[in-house]
């Protein structure tokens, strides 16, 4: 391979590395998800455009986010070899691919599913990088802030088929949004240090290690009974509510052991494994087992 030929593939590899393709191919899948469990025929081209729009604006805000987290990202193992805190890429380069991916991808959303995804993928790109990412830096509560934009995916599958936010959708963002609390708190509590070194804010940072494990308990003891919602509403059947029921009992286990042992790093990796099957499990149970529409 020719220098120019392996330095383009290093480049293209590196701006690919930037939309986080790990943490996006989560967010496709719990939109497929929304797709999927909405009421309403599913169109192809509609859902294939919608995830690649989808594709394309997670993507913008991750580069987004890159670019502005680029100092910070040096003191974290997982995130020093990136393209910016690594030397590799100019940011400039980072800012102007994840402005055209922003621009490219929303007016796509807007034209392939309806104004109304496109709306809550603009939130969510806004929320997430000029809401989120600053906040990071300055408060634990920054958590909460960063849910909104990772629960917002499975609703916008949900109005790309509907175009109406209502009682299922909503139920699909509220799972989100509280899975997220007991997966991130997780993660804080064995990278403490390297948050610390990094200057980034969390639960375990500002409250302490017992705090975050009783708020682990507290958010699972809200996640349970919403994952029932899908049954209660229709969405999906009674195989999907016994899995529901069986993986809530598992994981809020799992953290009120963590709690009343007082555990530690193994724990909450632990956990955060846990929340990665839990999640996948849930939605594939809740679209395998989806109500048929009349």
């Amino acid at each position: 391979m020719s220098a120019r030929a392996e330095s383009l593939s290093t480049t293209a590899s590196d701006l690919i590395s930037l939309t986080k393709p790990r943490l996006s191919s989560l967010v496709l899948i719990t939109t497929a998800g929304g797709m999927f469990l909405a009421p309403g025929p599913l169109n192809t081209v509609r859902a294939l455009v919608t995830l690649l729009a989808t594709a394309g604006t997670v993507g913008a805000a991750n580069s987004l986010n890159c670019y502005w987290e680029r100092h910070s990202d040096q003191f974290m193992a997982r995130t020093r070899n990136r393209p910016l805190p690594s030397g590799r890429m100019e940011p400039s380069v980072a800012l102007w691919f994840g402005i055209s991916l922003a621009a490219v991808s929303l007016p796509a959303l807007a034209l392939g599913a309806n104004l109304l995804t496109a709306g809550l993928g603009l939130l969510a790109l806004l929320s997430y990088v000029l809401a989120y990412t600053p906040l990071k830096a300055r408060t634990s509560a920054a958590m909460l802030v960063g849910a909104v934009p990772g629960a917002l995916p499975p609703l916008m599958g949900w109005t790309a088929v509907t175009n109406v936010l209502d009682a299922g959708g909503f139920a699909l963002f509220a799972i989100l949004f509280l899975w997220q609390m007991p997966h991130f708190i997780a993660i804080a509590l064995f990278r403490k240090e390297e948050y610390a070194a990094a200057g980034l804010k969390s639960v375990p940072l500002e409250r302490g290690d017992e705090s975050s494990r009783a708020q682990v308990v507290l958010y699972l003891v809200a996640l349970v009974p919403m994952t029932l919602l899908p049954f209660q509403l229709n969405i999906s059947g009674s195989w999907y509510l016994a899995a529901a029921v069986v993986l809530g009992l598992g994981f809020l286990g799992l953290g009120a052991w963590g709690f009343f042992r007082r555990l530690g790093k193994p724990w909450a990796r632990q956990t955060f494994f846990y929340s990665l099957i839990y999640l996948t499990v849930l939605f594939a149970a809740m679209t395998l087992d989806r109500v048929p529409r009349g």
